[in-house]
């Protein structure tokens, strides 16, 4: 009888707290808090992290750094102030920490706090931000990147005029000559350069690594960068191309650090891209990445040795179907650890140093940030469907794995996740696809329910088991949809002939492999087939258009940042790839090219369409969702446009964000309806 009672207890408790459990909300996104990559302590014993807040009101967030001891203890909130606290790193004696804030202005500088407790300490003071922070080993000095004239001559001072000055001009002009003038929401004319630093902690003397240079690191901001043992040289991927810069090529330089400026070049063998180097523990080798091909950006990643003695260069990875990413060495020199995408997931692997067979470590949902920790374990950024980014522990043989980190805790008890289905369907020439299907919370696989595709961007990347922030596959699900997540063809993840299938017929198989998708789901016989959208961002928005003039089957399409007319990508900040992928361009092969070309079949546009597009979108035009919408408006079919003037190729503050599920909802809504409806059709599970 006891017995009894207890499970009838159990039980009306489980079913009172799951009755109070509500579908996620826009706001709850941006009350979540999103942890950021661990750093970890040479000793491996603890690690410090950002965690940014936002506040929605004023519609911007703020990061402070948080240290975790990793002996079980909760983490503790190290620094508190209005400005952001970011790129926490530890010195080589584990007693200090420097990160990056705005703490006195507008520009992001160099700070230096003990560990132990204590004030934290400004340490550079420059015209310019600084970013990407490293310690060099003897722990008295300390690399950074900032962007430079680079007829300052060293002279801060000078900078600071030259900078001032800027704005004072009348004339407002961008000239150039060159092919790639601006990248993502930013100009490129205006004469300014990154480069290496280091800056002694003591003293504040700051010394230009790179003297006479201009060249580009990462595009994205900040620089891929090792600093040997010894402290001699910094090993640093840098574009190796000159004006007017048709393509880059970033290639590995080794650069002494001794003000010099003396670089190596040791990759110009390889036309294609080389990155993310880092200094084997002894110092005798550098690892990094390679990239075959000239014209595919997501060409696999090899892991290539480069032994620093002979100039010998070995592939480790040569016959391994992986794209590399993130690799570390342990402590001993003996494995590298690494992350990959797989079938739709990020893992954590292993690999001998000296090349051989991968091991798997950990899989499930998206992994980042695998960093060392003492002990034989590994410390990492885990992510999923209903798991917002954490930290998590594990042993290097995969066993024992441990969440550390519990910020969300009580927003995600009170959120109702609907569950997630991986699943293989018969795609274009009847290959296997890789899909996600995301159910509404209260999904009853006996009603009907409108069906919503959530069509990825690229397109050679995927929809993993990850918790987006932008496009979040709960969000989309919680009004009550079931929507589908297809990594059709050209999605990274399951190989390299995968990816490259669709080069030059852009939508031919991937809008087969939706359509064979949304067969798939209505043979499930729980979805509504007159309540169907698609939707998609990026190339997603250019599917959606292409399916606008190829089908009428689905009720709304949402086109985000969609590329409509092909011919307008030449206008995109990157446009050295687009004959290979369209197999054509404007002066050879135009007819080829607009075999593809979703604005010449605007005659069959029927479906109606919400555009949202962003000024600041230098990837995707804002010409290309103006465009689609004067057609749509022009022709008299339903069309409705979100323009964001402050806004690039994602929506990243809270209250835009917001308003574009608002907007994303009562589209939906208009034409599908949403949750299920009563079917008297026998249901096959």
């Amino acid at each position: 009888m006891k017995s009894y009672i207890i499970t009838c207890i159990l039980f009306f408790t489980v079913s009172v707290f799951a009755q109070d459990k509500q579908p996620i909300t826009p706001t709850d996104l941006w009350n979540i808090q999103r942890v950021g990559a661990p750093s970890v302590s040479p000793d491996g014993k603890r690690a410090a992290f950002t965690v940014t807040s936002f506040d929605i009101e004023e519609s911007r967030g703020a990061s402070d750094i948080y240290l975790l001891n990793l002996d079980g203890s909760e983490p503790i909130r190290f620094t508190r102030h209005p400005a952001s606290d970011s790129s926490p790193v530890f010195s080589p004696d584990n007693k200090n920490l420097a990160f990056i804030s705005r703490r006195d202005g507008n520009t992001a500088q160099l700070y230096v706090i003990p560990v132990n407790g204590g004030e934290a300490r400004k340490v550079t003071d420059l015209p310019v931000s600084v970013s990407t922070p490293k310690w060099f080993p003897d722990g008295q000095r300390i690399a950074f990147v900032a962007t430079v004239y680079p007829g300052y001559d060293g002279d801060f001072e000078k900078l600071k005029t030259m900078i001032e000055d800027q704005p004072k001009s009348k004339v407002s002009a961008k000239v150039t000559e060159n092919r790639i003038y601006r990248h993502w929401d930013r100009w490129l004319t205006d004469g300014m350069y990154p480069r290496l630093f280091a800056v002694d902690i003591e003293t504040g003397e700051v010394k230009d690594l790179m003297p006479g240079t201009s060249v580009y690191f990462s595009m994205m901001g900040g620089a891929q960068y090792d600093i040997s043992p010894d402290g001699s040289e910094i090993a640093v991927s840098i574009n190796s191309t000159e004006p007017p810069y048709e393509r880059l090529d970033y290639d590995i330089y080794l650069l002494k650090t001794d003000g010099t400026g003396e670089m190596k070049n040791i990759t110009e063998h390889n036309p294609a891209n080389d990155g993310g180097p880092v200094y084997s523990p002894d110092g005798h080798t550098i690892l990094y990445g390679k990239q075959r091909s000239t014209h595919f950006y997501a060409d696999n990643v090899r892991l290539v040795r480069y032994d620093r003695r002979t100039g010998v260069r070995t592939v480790l990875t040569e016959d391994i179907d992986f794209s590399f990413q993130q690799w570390l060495w342990s402590e001993d020199g003996t494995t590298i650890y690494f992350h990959a995408e797989d079938r739709g997931k990020k893992s954590i692997f292993s690999i001998p140093a000296e090349g051989g067979s991968v091991t798997e470590i950990f899989r499930g949902g998206t992994n980042d940030a695998v960093r060392l920790a003492s002990d034989d374990r590994l410390i990492f950024s885990h992510q999923s469907f209903t798991q917002p980014p954490a930290l998590f522990e594990i042993n290097r043989n995969g066993s024992d794995l441990q969440q550390l980190t519990f910020f969300n805790k009580d927003i995600l008890d009170r959120i109702a996740f609907g569950d997630v289905k991986d699943v293989t369907y018969k795609g274009a020439n009847e290959a296997d696809v890789q899909m996600y299907i995301v159910y509404p919370p209260d999904f009853d696989a006996s009603k009907k329910w409108p069906l919503v595709h959530m069509i990825h961007g690229g397109p050679h990347g995927i929809f993993g088991d990850s918790f987006h922030f932008r496009w979040n596959a709960q969000l989309f699900a919680a009004p009550g949809y079931v929507v589908a997540m297809s990594n059709f063809h050209g999605s990274t993840s399951f190989g390299q002939e995968f990816a490259e299938s669709i080069h030059g017929a852009h939508a031919d198989k991937p809008f087969r492999d939706i359509m064979k998708a949304t067969d798939f789901m209505i043979e499930r016989r729980y979805i509504d087939e007159t309540k169907m959208a698609a939707t998609g961002g990026s190339y997603g928005g250019y599917l959606v258009s292409w399916i606008a003039g190829h089908t009428d089957r689905f009720a709304a399409l949402v086109n985000h940042a969609g590329v409509y007319n092909i011919m307008g990508q030449f206008a995109s900040d990157v446009t050295d790839h687009r004959e290979y992928a369209y197999n054509g361009s404007p002066w050879d092969g135009l007819d080829r090219m607009q075999e593809w070309n979703p604005a010449l079949h605007a005659e069959h546009f029927v479906t109606p369409m919400l555009v949202i597009h962003g000024e600041l979108d230098y990837r995707v035009p804002v010409l290309q969702g103006l465009e689609a919408y004067g057609v749509y408006k022009g022709k008299g079919v339903d069309a409705r446009l979100v323009y964001y003037p402050d806004e690039n190729h994602w929506i990243l503050t809270p209250q835009n964000s917001i308003f574009w599920y608002e907007e994303l909802y009562a589209w939906l809504e208009r034409y599908i309806g949403a949750g299920s409806v009563e079917s008297e059709d026998e249901i096959d599970n």
